[in-house]
C-alpha cells in the first residue's frame, strides 16, 4: 500500500525500487512486491542494499528484516548504517522470538520468555533497537504496529521519503510461538504528530516508555547522507 500510493502520488518511480529482504518470516515479501528485489543472507540485508544505494543512488531502497534478522546476527550493519547515514530505509518486522526455526529467544524477546532455547524462560533483559538506533545516529526513527494497517502504511511512506536513514521497527505478535495480539491491543497508543522531531534527548526518553508503547515518529532530522558525501 504504501509503495502504492507513494507512486500513484508521483513521488517515486516504479522502475527506480528495491526491496530487500533478510532471512526469516519476513524474507517472502521480496517475492509478493511486484518490484525490483533481492534476498540477501542472514543478518545481511542493509549492507547488501548498501552496495545496491552506492552501485546506483538515484534508486529507492527498502530494506525488510526480522528482530533474530536485524538485531542478533545483524546488529553491528545497523550501527554503521546509522553512523553512516547510509541512505536506505529498513523496515524491522519485531515479533520478539524466532518464529521461522519454531520459537528461539531473540534479542527482543521479554525476559521469562519460555520457548525452545529457554524452556525455564530467558534471563536476559530485551534489548531496545529504537533506543540503539538513535544512540548510533540514524536521521529517522519510528515504530508502527500492525494492529493499525493506515497508521503503519503511514510510517512506511514517511520513513520512505525520508533522505537518509530511516529506521522503522513494526511490533507485531508471532500467533504461532508469541502471541503477543491482546497486549500490544491495550497498550500501544499513538505520539501527538505534532511533537518536535529532532530533539534527541526526548525521543530517547520516549522509546524507553514501559508503562504504554508509543508508535509513531520520534527523531526526523536532516543531515548529509554517506553516498553524497561519497
Amino acid at each position: 500500500n504504501a509503495l502504492a500510493e507513494l507512486i500513484n502520488e508521483g513521488k517515486i518511480k516504479k522502475d527506480n525500487i528495491v526491496v530487500g529482504a533478510g532471512i526469516g518470516c519476513h524474507g517472502k515479501i521480496a517475492d509478493y512486491i511486484n518490484v525490483n528485489s533481492i534476498i540477501s543472507l542472514h543478518g545481511r540485508v542493509v549492507p547488501t542494499m548498501t552496495g545496491v544505494k552506492l552501485a546506483n543512488p538515484d534508486l529507492t531502497v527498502v530494506a525488510f528484516s526480522g528482530d533474530g534478522d536485524s538485531y542478533a546476527e545483524g546488529m553491528e550493519h545497523l550501527v554503521h548504517a546509522s553512523k553512516r547515514n547510509t541512505d536506505i530505509k529498513l523496515f524491522v518486522h519485531n515479533n520478539q522470538v524466532f518464529g521461522l526455526t519454531t520459537g528461539q529467544v531473540t534479542p527482543t524477546s521479554k525476559k521469562g520468555y519460555k520457548g525452545k532455547s529457554t524452556p525455564e524462560g530467558s534471563v536476559e533483559e530485551p534489548v531496545n533497537p529504537s533506543l540503539v538506533m538513535l544512540a548510533s545516529g540514524a536521521t529517522f526513527v519510528a515504530r508502527a504496529y500492525t494492529g493499525d494497517m493506515t497508521f503503519m502504511t503511514l510510517m512506511m511512506k514517511k520513513a520512505i521519503l525520508h533522505k537518509g536513514f530511516a529506521h522503522l521497527e513494526i511490533i507485531q505478535p508471532c500467533i504461532s510461538f508469541n502471541d503477543t495480539r491482546d497486549y500490544f491491543k491495550d497498550n500501544v497508543y499513538q505520539l501527538d504528530s505534532n511533537l518536535p522531531k529532532n530533539d534527541l534527548k526526548w525521543a530517547m526518553e520516549k522509546v524507553q516508555e514501559k508503562e504504554k508503547i508509543p508508535v509513531g515518529i520520534f527523531y526526523d532530522i536532516d543531515k548529509p547522507t554517506f553516498e553524497e558525501q561519497l
